[in-house]
């Protein structure tokens, strides 16, 4: 910590520059953690250094994302729990990576608080740590920017970055994609990080008790179901890669069903979706009835247990779902492909 480094006159203005500092210094072996042989900075320079080894590629092809936790942190700020908030960040950049089939090299946070405290934000980037070992990136750099007067002293914002490579040859697209292929269904661990404006509404978290324990959701607290983190599918997918011909991935997050799978669908090809087959998770089942949201608006905003899909060829599918097995994912066949003029069909 540069101990000449103090204003007096900022302080007062209602920003500690000497908080920044230890915030800086108490995440440093949180950031060790995520280390991988390309990381040639340490934390607290200009810029995040990266030697990238694009050995055994042909044509390397850089694929970056950007992303936010959005109005979750509202249950982090309720239940003063900040460590695994970071994971959902890391989560909502390096899914979308995956669905092209990068593998995620480097990530960066930024974090805008009303009040730098410091052992708050070691808290929020160990949870970024954590995902970034999940996703097996590095978190080479980011910012944490105090905001007196814009925002409460309590509250802060955490949005993220993150780049990966591919070979180009091995991008994942739906140019290959038939009638006949099947849809796997990776499962999610909740609501993920997306339609909380709506989650909060429907339960009004600021006014319950968020830590009593709830019979529909075994016993545990509304809060502890309503914080846990987005799963990062990255080394599972990566493991399927290497072996099966996935034709289409969709990571699923605002927008749900209707929205995200028809991402990876080309035109005059529909995903079939039996509803009786999807592993609905009891938080969805309590949001619906709690809340009166009709079936299609849940399956229009919410993954409803289901956080990524992958598209295969029959021939493979039963290749496919035991790696995923071997690589701790419960996957299960979801859909089939068809031809259809609308790419995707939610079937009773």
């Amino acid at each position: 910590m540069n101990e000449l480094s103090r204003s007096e006159a900022y302080a007062q203005a209602g920003v500690d520059i000497t908080a920044g500092y230890k915030s800086v210094e108490l995440m440093k072996a949180h950031v060790a953690r995520t280390h991988t042989a390309g990381v040639c900075s340490d934390v607290g320079g200009f810029g995040g250094l990266f030697a990238l080894d694009v050995a055994g590629m042909e044509q390397p092809v850089l694929v970056s994302g950007t992303d936010g936790v959005g109005t979750k942190l509202k249950i982090a700020f309720l239940l003063d729990r900040h460590d695994t908030i970071g994971i959902d960040c890391v989560a909502m950049c390096v899914n979308d990576i995956i669905c092209c089939g990068a593998r995620p090299l480097f990530f960066l946070d930024y974090i805008a608080c009303g009040k730098n405290v410091p052992e708050r934000i070691a808290d929020i980037v160990k949870g970024v740590a954590d995902g970034c070992v999940m996703a097996g990136c590095a978190l080479i750099g980011g910012e944490t920017a105090e905001h007196p007067g814009l925002m409460p002293e309590e509250e802060y914002d955490l949005a993220g970055y993150s780049t990966g490579v591919v070979d180009k040859a091995k991008i994942i697209d739906n140019k290959t994609m038939q009638a006949g292929d099947v849809v796997i269904a990776l499962p999610s661990t909740g609501v993920h990080s997306n339609g909380f404006s709506l989650v909060r509404k429907v339960f009004d978290v600021e006014h319950a008790d968020l830590l009593a324990p709830v019979p529909e959701l075994g016993g545990k607290g509304l809060g502890e179901v309503l914080l846990t983190p987005t799963k990062i599918y990255v080394k599972p997918v990566l493991a399927l890669l290497e072996q099966v011909q996935v034709k289409g991935i969709s990571h699923i997050t605002g927008g749900g069903f209707y929205e995200n799978i028809p991402r990876s669908i080309p035109d005059g090809l529909c995903a079939r979706i039996e509803k009786k087959d999807v592993r609905v998770l009891p938080i969805f089942k309590l949001l619906q009835q709690t809340g009166g949201i009709s079936e299609r608006d849940m399956y229009n905003t919410y993954n409803m247990g289901v956080g990524m899909t992958v598209v295969v060829p029959a021939a493979q599918k039963d290749l496919a779902l035991q790696i995923l097995k071997d690589n701790g994912e419960d996957a299960y066949v979801v859909g089939v492909i068809t031809e259809g003029a609308q790419k995707i069909e939610l079937l009773d």
